[in-house]
């Protein structure tokens, strides 16, 4: 792999743009959080942790922690030596706006367009581009970002979240725990939905219990995002619903900060799910004018909205797989806000009259899962040797010239769980071909599926990491281009088998959990796991028992 021309615009004037931003929530982007001392992978071909520090061949046994934060520190552990992933990187949000609207990016790469302000005559009707459109209506009946940015427009939770991650009231106007396995939510009164009908206790109980609950009918792929949930009930006399839990569940005001939409239980009730897919019925601030999809979406603003109505009066949503295409219709005054601006554009962003750059550290890691079950990643030797094969450092400053921070666990730093003794695996092309001789599977090859467009040089990175690999003697890699809709419906499907075996998706966790991403992605029962491994799960389940430290 070969050095490219430094970037024209550095991450340090790239951190200018991200402004305050950047030093809320999610701090600590800029860093591995590593410690002096190296941690080493194991190598012992079992998917079991070893504990053998460098130069000492004589196991030894760590302390068994003691708090929910120290499970979830040495769960990150356990999958850093054993590589279910290839660990890449933290992914940073870079928009493209205009100046005819003013607007701040949020850190969990949702564009909230109730917070848009036109900053001139021209800026009351906004139109957003963004790399994917929909896969439907639905707000409970998908797992993708840009069919939140969609949706939830229209829909909304019980709480929600500001730009900075604090929890803010929404759809409930209190809340408070009963005790373990149990919290209550007052529902606020004076919300209508779109359609005139009033909200209820009814509704939120059943939007909750139609997420949690698979007999309900749509089998939500969404279940996950309410980990330990298992239903709700309205409250006899008042105007509240309990939320039911398996166990303490630490994180479950934070959850409803970031998921269960909410919606009428008796419009959902009278129509057919690809009628549900085709229209709206929330209480949001924005109301479906027309719906063509995988085309466009059109709101109006909601002028019966409970809080005070939008300053836009229009929002349009279209995409444009093509980050180049993107930028052009920026450029061009044909979008207001655009998503993924690569680095390479930024300066071209900026320097033209009427845009600039709107930008935040997110909450996404982007990885490689490496399937368990399949030859060749069944064997942890080989996993591990994918890491050591690839140039990690070289890809963030190359290929994402510089935005973007090494992963060395799947848990970000800045999140509560995370592990800072743990750093990036080195580039070690010799360790890597060793590793897959050992893990007999030398002159294997392998394919790498990647979507196009979705997340921040998607193609570049995955090509740079079969690159890597194919340079090895032992090992055949190639990239397979695929359609984001198409590589996630494979993915989120709840069945291993129908996945890739090796694949390229980002993950956005916008509770500051390291759980929400280790359960649905790692856990043996996972919805979208590509592993299993029986002391993980262990270290997991121990963590969930436990409350989460003020």
């Amino acid at each position: 792999m070969s050095d490219k021309d430094s970037p024209d615009v550095s991450r340090r004037k790239f951190l200018g743009f991200a402004g305050a931003a950047t030093a809320t929530a999610v701090a600590g982007c800029g860093g591995n959080g590593g410690t002096d001392t190296e941690t080493e992978p194991s190598g012992d071909g079992t998917d079991e942790p070893t504990d053998t520090p460098a130069g000492d061949d004589t196991p030894t046994e760590r302390p068994e922690p003691e708090t929910r934060d120290g499970y979830l520190q040495r769960a990150n552990r356990v999958a850093h030596e054993q590589a279910p992933w290839v660990f890449l990187n933290r992914q940073y949000s870079v928009y493209g706006k205009s100046d005819d609207i003013e607007w701040e990016a949020r850190a969990d790469e949702f564009i909230d367009a109730y917070a848009i302000s036109p900053a001139t005559d021209s800026g009351d009707d906004v139109v957003i581009n963004q790399s994917q459109m929909d896969s439907g209506l639905d707000p409970q009946d998908h797992r993708a970002t840009p069919t939140d940015n969609i949706v939830m427009q229209a829909y909304e939770k019980l709480l929600d979240r500001d730009r900075e991650g604090g929890i803010l009231d929404s759809l409930a106007d209190d809340y408070s725990r009963q005790e373990d396995g149990r919290v209550r939510f007052h529902i606020r009164d004076g919300v209508s939905f779109h359609s005139g009908d009033n909200l209820t206790p009814e509704d939120v109980a059943y939007s909750i219990n139609r997420i949690v609950d698979p007999e309900t009918g749509i089998a939500s792929p969404q279940q996950d995002q309410l980990a330990g949930v298992t239903g709700a009930e309205v409250v006899d006399g008042e105007r509240a619903v309990d939320v039911m839990s398996d166990g303490l569940n630490p994180i479950v005001f934070s959850l409803f900060a970031s998921y269960g939409p909410i919606m009428n239980k008796s419009w959902v009730q009278s129509n057919e799910n690809s009628y549900i897919n085709q229209n709206i019925d929330g209480t949001g601030p924005f109301v479906l004018e027309t719906y063509e999809q995988g085309v466009q979406v059109v709101f109006n603003r909601n002028d019966n909205y409970w809080k005070e109505a939008a300053e836009i009066s229009s929002l349009t949503i279209e995409s444009a797989s093509e980050s180049s295409t993107r930028v052009n219709s920026l450029l061009s005054d044909e979008s207001d806000i655009i998503v993924n601006v690569p680095p390479q554009e930024v300066s071209r962003v900026e320097e033209n009259d009427g845009s600039s750059i709107a930008a935040a550290p997110s909450t996404r890691v982007i990885f490689n899962a490496m399937r368990y079950d399949v030859e060749p990643f069944d064997s942890p030797e080989f996993r591990q040797a994918v890491n050591y094969a690839i140039d990690l450092e070289s890809i963030i400053q190359n290929v994402l010239s510089t935005f973007g921070d090494q992963t060395a666990q799947p848990t970000l730093d800045g999140y509560f769980g995370y592990n800072e003794d743990l750093d990036p695996y080195p580039h070690d092309p010799e360790q890597a071909e060793a590793l897959v001789e050992e893990s007999g599977y030398a002159g294997v090859e392998v394919e790498l599926h990647t979507p196009v467009g979705r997340y921040l040089n998607d193609v570049e990175i995955a090509q740079a990491v079969a690159g890597y690999l194919d340079e090895l003697e032992n090992v055949t890699a190639s990239v397979n281009q695929r359609d984001f809709q198409a590589l996630a419906s494979e993915v989120v499907d709840g069945n291993i088998e129908t996945s890739p075996h090796w694949y390229l998706l980002g993950w956005g966790n916008t509770t500051f959990d390291a759980s929400q991403t280790l359960i649905p992605l790692l856990t043996s029962d996972g919805n979208l796991t590509s592993w299993s491994n029986d002391e993980f799960d262990r270290l997991i389940e121990e963590a969930q028992s436990l409350p989460s430290e003020e």
